[in-house]
Parts: C-alpha cells; structure tokens; sequence
C-alpha cells in the first residue's frame, strides 16, 4: 500500500487514450470522445471484479458516503450507527447528510463489535456502517443479521479493503451498498476518487441521479438539462482521467494483495517475537488485504516502551490512540462541536445543541487502541528498509 508504488506504462497509455480525445468530462462529447468512456468502463470493471451488479464512481471515498447515504434516504433527525476507530469522512458524511452519527466499541477485529451494536439501535436509526478498517474484514455476517432483524439498512465503508474478501466474497458485496476510496495512499488509487456498489438496482439509479445533480441520463432530444429529475442532487462526478487510471489500477489490484500479503507475513513473523504480543484478529487470513499489520502489546505502557526503540531506530509504528484522524477520543472537532455554520449546524439546531459526545463513552476501544501499534504494508518492501523494521523489531524484544 499504496497503489501508486505501481504506476508504470498501463496507466500512462489509458491516460493518453483521454487525452486523445481532449474529453475529461465522464459524459456527452459523443463525436469528440471516439467511443471513449473510461469511468463508464471503470464502473464495469468495477461490478464485474467485486460481483456487484452495479457501480457508480464519484470523486472521493467520502463523496461514496454520502451519495450512498442520501440514496438511502437518511436526512435530518435520523441516526447512524458506525465505530468509534474509523477516519473521520465516515462520521462526517453522516453528520452531513443531516444525520447524527451513533458510535460503537471494535473488538479484536479493530472493527465494529456486534454485541455493542446491538445496543445502540434505537427508533431513530436508519442505516449501519461498519468500516473494514485497515484492510481486514469486520464481522460483516453478524452485522448483516442485526441489522436484517431490525430492518435497518447496511453501508459498508470499504474504503481501506479494496481486495478484501470474507471466505471468497468481496467485501462491501454483503450490505445494501458498499462504498471505497482511491485516494493517494489507498491500496489501488486514481489520486482521489471513490465508488459505490449495489446489487440494488433502484439504490444505484438513485445514486447515479444524486451524484450528477438528479440528472437521470436518458437520452433526449433537449441535450444535457432537457431531462427529467426525481430529487435535488450534487456534483460528485468522476473525471475520465480517474476513471482510466483507475482501469490500469484495478488490473493491478491481485497482485498488490498478493505482495502485501509476502511483506505482511515477513513483518509479523519479527513481532510475533516481542514479549507478550498477540496481534488482531482477522477473521479470514486468505481474504485480508494485508495493507497493515496490527500488533497488541500486553498494556499502554509496555506499547510505549515498544514503539520507543522502535522509533529511535527508524521503524516506529503507528498508535492510533494517540491519532487525531482516526480514534473517537481523539476527534477534538466532534467533541467539540466545531463547524463553520454560525448558527452551530449539524452539532446545534434551533438554537438547541442536538448531540453531545462524551470523550469517554468507549473504554473498551480505548484500552485496545492504546496498546495496539500498526505498521502500514508496502506494496515494494526493499531489502534496506526491510533490514531497519526487521533489526528494530529485534532489539524491542528485550522490552
């Protein structure tokens, strides 16, 4: 990980078939555009290698959020259910959408704990997002059950696991809809760029319409405008030149997993050697993605003590309970109640603060966050940078 380590000719020469045509604009152009329609080939390919029936890409994995979400219905008043250890776009397009968004505890999996759901359903809610957070699988089955007992709709943000697969299907295929990410540090990447899955024909239609201002996209005599439209929309369209280098890289995707996955076993072999360490659960090892490698020392200060030399010699790892980007105690915004808005929206209304977050409502996520340190999976692994982790692992033992 990332995708852009493998950037070569495949990218280039899809690249050039845009600019060939001088079209960067996903749709019309017909007589300019030579049969040309990249992020229209990139949705099929897309579908095709995640066995959804449908894609609709869009220009971020937090665009994915809300278009998914809005093709959900959810608006003002409702409530979101999704984990406290995610980045903060999930929450964000939820709080967005209008939505309040409702945190649960991850468990081993470092993913959403089904039985702390469970808890959190109430009246109000109206969608789920368990997040497949750093490459590897939620307990997405039991999730799906929850939510199917309740009549509650699931959004799989998917956006770190593009590749990952649960017993062989891909993940973000088990919900409603899944949404992904290609930003410049994702697995495969188009620079930014996002999409949604569906077998739901309806639900794609919707965001196909949301996602392009309500246009419905039938062919018609007026030209672009002369069509109908069901509802208000946005701008979330993908540019053509996503949409090809996107083709090349999802060509790539296998065999980035597969790399991934070489470097992955090499690095946990070493840290399964510090004293104490158990590592996350992955609840299906040939489908994980092997983006990260997260390791559990016994408590917060033995993980300190851990990443210290790690750090003085060159390999710290990431601990993400003390990351403002991706941990709910941390997130001072959300806590906070910080917005732009005057008037206090989406945190006030009518004068009126609708939701207050309580840094400490997930202690079980904070003692597990706190003690867990994750290396982030290179795709190339060279020898010397392979030496430094693996020497610094080495002396750490002695911790």
């Amino acid at each position: 990980m990332p995708g852009f380590e493998v950037f070569g000719e495949e990218e280039k020469r899809q690249a050039l078939e845009v600019f060939d045509t001088g079209v960067l604009f996903r749709y019309e152009f017909g007589p300019q555009r030579k049969g040309v329609y990249k992020v229209r080939e990139f949705e099929q390919a897309f579908a095709q290698y995640t066995g959804a029936a449908h894609a609709q890409a869009v220009t971020s994995g937090t665009a994915a959020l809300k278009v998914a979400l809005s093709a959900l219905g959810v608006g003002i008043g409702d409530e979101v259910i999704t984990q406290g250890f995610t980045f903060v776009a999930t929450w964000e397009a939820i709080l967005d959408v209008g939505a309040v968004p409702v945190f649960t505890e991850v468990d081993q999996t470092l993913n959403m704990n089904p039985a702390d759901l469970e808890k959190k359903i109430t009246p109000k809610t109206k969608a789920i997002i368990p997040v497949h957070m750093l490459g590897a699988q939620a307990r997405i089955k039991e999730i799906k059950a929850i939510a199917d007992k309740h009549g509650i709709p699931v959004l799989e943000d998917t956006a770190q696991a593009a590749g990952g697969r649960l017993h062989g299907q891909h993940l973000g295929t088990f919900g409603h809809c899944g949404t992904f990410s290609f930003d410049a540090v994702k697995t495969m990447t188009t620079g930014e760029g996002g999409m949604v899955i569906t077998n739901d024909e309806e639900l794609w239609r919707c965001c196909s319409e949301y996602h392009d201002h309500g246009h419905d996209h039938v062919v018609n005599p007026g030209g672009r405008g002369g069509e109908g439209r069901r509802f208000i929309g946005f701008n979330y369209r993908m540019m053509e030149i996503q949409g090809a280098i996107g083709l090349a890289q999802l060509a790539k995707l296998d065999m980035i997993v597969a790399e991934q996955r070489k470097n992955k076993a090499i690095l946990k072999e070493a840290a399964s050697k510090l004293a104490g360490v158990s590592f996350r659960e992955i609840l299906d090892e040939q489908g994980d993605s092997a983006t990260f490698l997260a390791f559990m020392l016994p408590d917060k200060a033995q993980a300190a003590k851990v990443n210290q030399v790690l750090r003085e010699n060159n390999a710290g790892a990431i601990n993400f309970g003390e990351n403002t980007w991706h941990f709910y105690p941390s997130w001072e915004h959300l806590l906070g109640g910080k917005t732009l808005a005057e008037n206090g929206w989406p945190f006030n209304a009518h004068g009126k603060r609708r939701v207050i977050y309580d840094p400490a409502a997930l202690p079980a996520s904070c003692e597990l966050m706190n003690r867990t340190l994750v290396y982030q999976i290179p795709v190339k692994l060279d020898e010397s940078r392979r030496d430094v982790i693996l020497t610094a692992l080495k002396k750490a033992e002695a911790v």
